[in-house]
């Protein structure tokens, strides 16, 4: 199996993506898993030193407050769409994979737009803009909290809790399931 994970420009995105990455290798140790980050931010770094391939895209999150550099984001939207049909066409994944920021938003519709299923994992109880974005297009979306169906279609939304890396997760209380709580903790 191929997957793509996308997302990442703080540790909230980076850590479950590898979590998550950690479990797809430990349930099939075949598979081949591409990380898609945003140059020069966090996950250009912390990914490889967790073992995995990653590929930057150019973008980069729009600021909150009016400055010049909000007029490259369309430029550098532009940019990474097109980078993301290349990765997306030469990889081909089974699945894509988004965990939020705004690396996973070009590489995700790319791949929604090329039919390959998109899997949202959202760990904030307050829904990020990408993942919101993306949701119409996401065959499943993943969420830590309950009550998501407030920014995401409710059919689609699984209760899965946010993904733990080995070193930190704990069983819960009468499952011996190595997983998070509901609410991260």
């Amino acid at each position: 199996m191929k997957i793509l994970i996308a997302g990442g420009g703080t540790g909230g995105h980076i850590y479950p993506a590898l979590a998550i990455a950690d479990a797809v290798r430990e349930l099939e140790p075949q598979s081949e898993i591409l990380f898609v980050g945003a140059k020069g931010r966090m996950e250009m770094e912390k990914v490889p030193k967790a073992g995995y391939q990653i590929v930057g895209l150019t973008i980069a999150g729009i600021q909150r407050r009016f400055t010049w550099k909000n007029l490259l984001i369309p430029f550098q939207l532009g940019a990474s769409l097109i980078q993301s049909f290349r990765i997306l066409r030469t990889f081909k994944p089974d699945v894509a994979i988004g965990v939020g920021g705004y690396a996973s938003g070009p590489a995700l519709r790319v791949a929604s737009w090329m039919g390959i299923p998109v899997v949202l994992q959202e760990q904030n109880s307050y829904a990020g803009m990408t993942n919101r974005l993306l949701a119409r297009s996401a065959a499943l979306i993943c969420v830590a909290w309950p009550g998501m169906e407030r920014y995401f279609p409710g059919a689609n939304i699984v209760l899965t809790g946010n993904p733990l890396r080995a070193q930190f997760a704990r069983p819960n209380s009468g499952t011996g399931c190595p997983t998070s709580t509901g609410n991260g903790i």
